[in-house]
Order: C-alpha cells, then structure tokens, then sequence
C-alpha cells in the first residue's frame, strides 16, 4: 500500500511548523501508532530523518511523558523538533514562503500574547504531509502550497465526484490529466488514499453505517472512504471529511444524495429515511 509509504499527519502550516517542529496526533493512525510503540518508547526520544524534495534532514522525535496514572486512557503524545536555524525549517520557510509572508506580517503587528493564535485565512492555507517509510527513524514529508492547491482547483472543476472516489479507493488513473497538473494530482491522490487507508485499518475494514464487512467471507477486504463534502468542490481531504462505508451504501449515497447531520452523525434522504453512523472513532 502507498509503496511502504503510510500516512502519519497533515498539518496546516502555521508558525510552529516554520521555526521548531510538529505535534503529531495518533489517536485515528494504526499503523503509525505500532511502530512507535516499537520504536520510541513513552518518555524518550531520538534523532529522526525527515526527506523532503530528494534530500535527507536530521530532526529529532519526542514521545512526550506524561503521568499515565492521571491519564490513564491518553494515547501518545508525538513531536517532531528542529532548531529555527536548522536546514529544514529554512527549507520550509522557502517552500511555504505566501504563509510565511503573512504570518509574519501578521506577528508583527500583534502584540506579543497574541500572536501564537494567528491563523492562515482558508483560501491561502498550505499544509505539510507526514508519511512513514520503510525505516522507522525515516519520515516523508510533502508539501501542499497555494501554487498546488490552485493547480488542483483548476484541475477538478469538471471532475466527477464519484469518478474521482473511485480513482482514490481503487488506485485508478485518470488519462486526461495535463502534463501540467500531474504533479499536483498524484501528490493530492496519495494524500487523499493514505488518509482514507489508514481510516479502512482504523476501522477494520468495516462499514460504519452498516457496521458490517460484507467482504471477510470471501477473504478479502473491500470497503470504500467516502467525502462528505464533495472533495473536488471542497478540496478538503481531512480525515473528519472523510467516511469509510461499504461499497453497497457508496452508491447508493451518491445516487441519493442524502444530507448529513454532522450533530447527529446521521445521513438524512429525501424521502424520509435516516441512517445513522453506528461506528465512530474520528468523527466529532
């Protein structure tokens, strides 16, 4: 899957991740959960290597300790670190320069108890991607700038909804990409079926309407992600976008087109019927 390349966390770009590292939540990332758990134990940390455009940065990761009496039930608490001066945070000021630019300007015109809370305004957003790879103190990053972003925008104006989540669930290749948005479009592909594949693990490959896997008899794994928000008018891939159903509901959804209450988790249809998300282990 993903070429031993699993999805660990995209992060927005925000000050933090310019100058000092990235807090990493685990709670939803089964496979990133077990490899830590074999790698760094809770209280340590060690040095990391993050690739990023071909070339190999040193970092470090901290598996923060925290008195597991009182929080009992808390999953680990991961961060990666560098200095502000380092190679990687320089690179990565360069990448994302549009949101640097206005964070910057933006903290300079704060005062100082202000400024952690700046946030990038939704249309310029940038965001950094966080794989694994087949070495455990070696993680992929890719980065998701405004240039990407408007390329995509361009891209999926046409774009069919269920054609599209069918290249995502099903690895599927669209002939009539631009040689210009080639780029664009296998980095948001990947990142779109690594967030929906480590959704599949988290639920075990069954249907969180349905709760079943109609597929486990036949030996096989079959179940789909799904966007709640169509992902080629919203662009938004976030795993809370995101549902894992059977291929059964897939369709039907999409012929339907039933409304979601996201208060209530429930799928509401037009003619009156309510289904109801039985499983939940990512959606708030």
């Amino acid at each position: 899957m993903l070429d031993n390349n699993y999805y660990v966390y995209k992060k927005e770009v925000d000050w933090s991740v310019l100058q000092q590292g990235v807090s990493i939540p685990v709670t939803i990332q089964v496979v990133f959960q077990n490899t830590i758990n074999k790698f760094l134990p809770r209280g340590k940390s060690k040095d990391i290597y993050l690739v990023l455009e071909g070339l190999t940065y040193k970092a470090r990761l901290v598996n923060q300790k925290f008195d597991e009496r009182k929080y009992p039930n808390r999953k680990d608490i991961l961060q990666i670190r560098y200095h502000p001066q380092s190679e990687i945070a320089e690179r990565l000021r360069s990448i994302f320069a549009a949101s640097y630019r206005y964070i910057l300007e933006q903290r300079n015109s704060l005062p100082e108890n202000q400024r952690k809370f700046i946030k990038v305004p939704e249309e310029i957003k940038e965001y950094l991607a966080i794989y694994t790879t087949e070495y455990p103190d070696t993680y992929l990053l890719e980065c998701i700038t405004q240039e990407d972003t408007r390329i995509i925008k361009e891209t999926m104006v046409h774009e069919d909804e269920q054609e599209y989540e069918a290249s995502i669930n099903y690895n599927t290749v669209d002939p009539n990409a631009t040689i210009a948005a080639v780029n664009q479009i296998v980095k948001i592909r990947k990142l779109n079926r690594a967030i929906g594949e480590s959704l599949k693990l988290l639920y075990n490959y069954r249907c969180q309407i349905c709760g079943e896997n109609i597929s486990a008899r036949y030996g096989v794994n079959v179940v789909e992600s799904h966007h709640i928000n169509p992902f080629v008018e919203s662009l938004n891939n976030n795993s809370e976008n995101q549902v894992i159903i059977c291929p059964n509901h897939h369709r039907i959804i999409h012929r339907a087109r039933p409304v979601f209450d996201r208060r209530k988790l429930i799928f509401v249809y037009h003619n009156g019927v309510e289904e109801r998300i039985i499983l939940n282990r990512h959606l708030q």
